[in-house]
């Protein structure tokens, strides 16, 4: 369903009308295209603390935007790096009041702040404060910069690890991504022999992708945006939707398999269909029946239950006990700000999304060691078939409840999912990242 209020806000009347009542108005956002791939200035690069970050500035240089050292005289910037690894204690907090005071107003309308941190230190409490302060700091300022503008935290020790991470914040692709605390582990990319891929344009290629949910909707927008990147895509969703999920798979040169993912044999079916195996299993498959606790029959319960998570848990222990998922897969959950934050109506929702963060948290650290990683997207108010049968009121509340001002779109979920699924994304893992336009709830 179209957002009128937002398209009513890009007129000159509508802009008029609304400053003058004091409503929001939030910024159209510019989403990735064939045409315009790319943020559109330069990109200013800035340190703040001690030592710099080695080979970041070589990363930002390969992000395709002109990097300078400090902004020209009346122009706007894409996009700004603030390199703030070496922030050790309060006063090197000042340091990045400093850097960013001056320059946050050059920002272009749709522009980037990516402040880069580092972990924690668990012997030096000085350093844990600071650099946990620069997560309030990037929370906060993502919350009051405005005009479509996003703001998110890397921490990293590591450029090369960040590489895929970076590109994909510093780009159209992360439109509806704001307010992310992201954290990277280990070493990732061509300087450390791991594994970028041949070609940035197509970083897929030559691998098989599972995607669940996806005769319409988020899923095929997340087997689209896989395929554009060059994946082999298996769309597979429930029977009963076969001739959307068909239009799906062949509109992408995939193939459609369709079964219940609850059904339990699911798991082995899939692995006969994958004789070759799977490099990327995406589950996006998901169902609500919403009530409140006292009137939720035990029915309702159980269904949610079992599709969004106990599905989620049996498919993908069998597919790793049966050596399906290749050695460097990639597996990517869906989880939901209401899994975060709760919502009135959807304990059955809530806990089933609560369950793949607890999934997430805890696998990904065993899995490290065959070099899969396992991350999770939790959506916020996405535009969908499903959203628009929400009354007038409360879908209003949705779009308007977040920093952006406006729903999201499936295929911010489904960029997202291809980042995670990157091959250089290795260091990306146990990771929860919200596209919610940094939604006020559970923020």
């Amino acid at each position: 369903m179209a957002d009128r209020y937002l398209h009513f806000t890009g007129t000159a009347p509508g802009r008029f009308l609304t400053g003058r009542l004091g409503l929001p108005q939030p910024a159209q956002l510019r989403r990735w295209s064939a045409e315009h791939p790319g943020l559109e200035g330069s990109l200013l690069h800035l340190t703040a603390g001690g030592a710099p970050l080695p080979g970041l500035a070589g990363v930002l240089a390969r992000t395709g935007l002109t990097v300078v050292g400090a902004p020209a005289d009346g122009g706007r910037l894409a996009g700004v790096v603030l390199d703030a690894t070496g922030v050790t204690t309060v006063a090197g907090l000042a340091e990045v009041h400093g850097a960013l005071h001056p320059v946050v107003r050059s920002l272009a309308a749709g522009g980037r702040v990516v402040v880069a941190g580092a972990p924690l230190s668990a012997d030096d409490h000085h350093q844990a404060a600071a650099q946990q302060a620069l997560e309030g700091f990037v929370r906060s300022l993502g919350k009051e910069i405005g005009r479509g503008r996003t703001v998110q935290l890397v921490r990293t020790v590591s450029a090369p690890a960040a590489e895929s991470t970076l590109r994909f914040l510093l780009s159209p692709k992360s439109a509806y991504v704001s307010g992310q605390v992201i954290e990277i582990g280990g070493a990732s990319g061509p300087d450390t022999g791991s594994t970028a891929p041949e070609s940035w344009d197509l970083p897929l290629a030559g691998r098989t992708a599972l995607v669940t949910g996806s005769a319409r909707g988020i899923g095929a927008s997340v087997a689209a945006t896989l395929a554009r990147d060059g994946a082999k895509v298996v769309c597979l969703d429930v029977p009963q939707s076969q001739a959307d999920l068909d239009r799906t798979a062949n509109s992408l040169g995939g193939t459609a398999l369709p079964l219940d993912i609850t059904a339990p044999d699911a798991a082995d079916r899939i692995a006969a269909a994958l004789p070759d195996g799977l490099d990327i299993l995406v589950h996006n498959a998901g169902i609500t029946r919403d009530r409140r606790l006292a009137n939720m029959a035990a029915d309702r319960w159980a269904s949610v239950l079992d599709v969004n998570l106990d599905s989620v848990l049996r498919t993908t222990d069998a597919l790793l006990k049966s050596g399906t998922l290749r050695a460097g897969g990639r597996i990517v959950a869906t989880a939901s700000i209401a899994g975060i934050a709760g919502n009135t109506g959807q304990t059955n929702y809530a806990a089933s999304k609560a369950g793949i963060i607890g999934l997430v948290r805890t696998l990904a650290p065993r899995l490290a060691e065959q070099g899969i990683t396992l991350n999770a997207v939790a959506p916020g108010f996405i535009e969908t078939k499903m959203t628009a049968a929400v009354p007038l009121f409360i879908r209003e509340a949705g779009r308007r409840m977040n920093s952006l001002g406006q729903g999201g779109l499936p295929v911010d979920v489904a960029e997202t999912t291809a980042w995670f699924a990157h091959p250089a994304s290795d260091g990306v893992t146990g990771q929860v990242v919200r596209v919610c336009g940094q939604s006020l709830l559970g923020a």
